[in-house]
C-alpha cells in the first residue's frame, strides 16, 4: 500500500500557534511515523489575509523586502512575493492590525498609505500581474491612503491634503486621480478577499469590521458617513463608477481598501481561488491520492471562503478524498461532508485543554497526523 499513496498537505496557519509551513511540517512528520517513506507534498495555503506572502514564498516565490509607512505613519519593514512577473502583495504587511503597538487602536486615523507604497514597489519590480490580498487591516479609510501613495490627491476646502485615516475624509472637498501611477493601467490587478461586503451601510466596512479595529458606535457612524462622502466626492472626479464600485461585493474589504483598488481597475475574486491558482494547486492536486487541509478553527466562518473550504471544493471537483486538521472543531460531521471534508481531526480530541493545545500545537498535531495515517493510509 505504502507506495501507492501520495498525500498533499494544503492547510492554512493555526493562528497564534503555527504558521502554515509549520502545520505542513508537523503533519508530514506524524504521517511518516506510521508510513515511513510516504510521499508527501506540502503546499501551505492562505486566503488573501495575513500569511498570504508567506504561502507564496513557500511555493517558490522570491521574498522582496521594502520599507513603507505603517498604519500610523511610522516606517515598517514589509514584504511582498514575486515570481515571473506575478507579485503577491498582502495589505496587512503594511497596514495590518499587527502593525499597531500592543493594545493600541486607531480606527479614525489609521491609513493604508503603506499598502499603496507596497503596490508601487511591486510595479517597480516589474510585476505585470499583482494579486492584492486584503484582510486583517487596522484601517477604515476606503483605500484613500493607498490611492494617495499611488499619486491621487485628496484636498480639503482650503486646498490642503485631508488628514490620514477614514475620519479625515469628512473634510474632503475635492479628489484628483489624474496623477495616478500610469503603470496601473498596464497591469492585471486582482483583489483577493474572502469578504464580499459593500463599502458602507449596515453590511459595510465600518459597521461590520470597525468594532474589531477599536471603533466605538460613534466612530462607526463617523466612518460610515465619511466613506459615503468620499464616494460622493469621487463621483465628481470619476463619474458614476464611483457609486457603482461602492455597492460592489468586496468594496468593503479591509476597511474599504477594496473600493480604492476597484477605482484603479482591480477585479474582485475570492481570495482562496486566486491563491490556489497562483500557488499551483491544480497540478499538485492531480498528483495526490489524499488531501489534508485545515486551519486553527473549523467553524461557520470556514464555510464562507476560508482556505479549507476552497481546498475541499477544488479537491471534491477532482474526486479526491479530503480530511482536515484543526485546533478546535465547531462543525457537525454532516456540515463537513457537505463542504467536501470526509472527516476532521481537532487537536482538542487529543488534548482537551485548549490553552495546552495552543502552547503545544506542534507535537499534538503530529499525534493527530498519526491517527490520519492509521485511518486512511494503512
Amino acid at each position: 500500500m505504502e507506495g501507492t499513496h501520495r498525500v498533499l498537505v494544503a492547510a492554512d496557519k493555526f493562528k497564534g500557534s503555527l504558521t502554515a509551513v509549520q502545520v505542513a511540517e508537523r503533519v508530514t512528520a506524524g504521517l511518516r511515523r506510521v508510513v515511513p517513506g510516504l510521499e508527501v507534498e506540502a503546499l501551505p495555503v492562505a486566503d488573501g489575509g495575513d500569511g498570504t506572502v508567506a504561502a507564496a514564498v513557500a511555493a517558490g516565490f522570491e521574498r522582496r523586502v521594502v520599507r513603507v509607512s505603517g498604519p500610523l505613519g511610522d516606517e515598517v519593514t514589509a514584504a511582498f512575493a514575486l515570481r515571473e512577473g506575478t507579485a503577491v502583495v498582502e495589505m496587512a504587511e503594511a497596514s495590518g492590525l499587527q502593525r499597531l503597538p500592543e493594545g493600541v487602536f486607531a480606527p479614525l486615523t489609521a491609513s493604508t498609505y503603506g499598502s499603496g507604497e507596497l503596490l508601487k514597489a511591486a510595479l517597480d519590480a516589474g510585476a505585470r500581474t499583482i494579486v492584492f490580498g486584503v484582510g486583517g487591516s487596522a484601517t477604515t479609510d476606503g483605500g484613500a491612503g493607498m490611492l494617495a501613495a499611488l499619486g491621487a490627491r485628496f484636498l480639503d476646502a482650503s486646498g490642503e491634503p485631508v488628514p490620514p485615516g477614514g475620519g479625515g475624509l469628512a473634510s474632503l472637498a475635492s479628489a484628483d486621480l489624474s496623477g495616478l501611477d500610469p503603470r496601473l493601467t498596464e497591469v492585471e490587478l486582482v483583489l483577493a478577499s474572502d469578504v464580499d461586503n459593500p463599502l458602507t451601510g449596515p453590511k459595510g466596512a465600518p459597521a461590520v469590521y470597525g468594532p474589531q479595529k477599536g471603533a466605538s458606535p460613534e466612530d462607526v457612524a463617523t466612518l460610515d458617513a465619511a466613506l459615503a462622502h468620499f464616494a460622493e466626492v469621487l463621483g465628481a472626479a470619476v463619474g458614476p463608477r464611483a457609486a457603482e464600485f461602492a455597492e460592489a461585493p468586496g468594496a468593503g474589504a479591509a476597511g474599504g481598501i477594496g473600493y480604492g483598488a476597484m477605482l484603479v481597475g482591480a477585479r474582485f475574486r475570492p481570495g482562496i481561488e486566486v491563491m490556489l491558482d497562483v500557488l499551483g494547486f491544480a497540478p499538485a492536486l492531480e498528483r495526490a491520492t489524499l488531501v489534508i487541509t485545515g486551519e486553527g478553527s473549523l467553524d461557520e466562518q470556514t464555510l464562507h471562503g476560508k482556505a479549507p473550504a476552497g481546498v475541499a471544493a477544488a479537491a471534491r471537483a477532482a474526486d479526491k478524498e479530503v480530511v482536515a486538521v484543526c485546533g478546535r472543531l465547531a462543525l457537525a460531521p454532516e456540515v463537513l461532508g457537505r463542504a467536501g471534508i470526509r472527516r476532521a481531526y481537532p487537536l482538542t480530541e487529543v488534548e482537551p485543554d485548549v490553552a495546552k493545545c495552543i502552547a503545544e500545537a506542534g507535537p499534538i498535531l503530529e499525534t493527530v497526523a498519526e491517527s490520519i495515517a492509521h485511518d486512511f493510509l494503512t
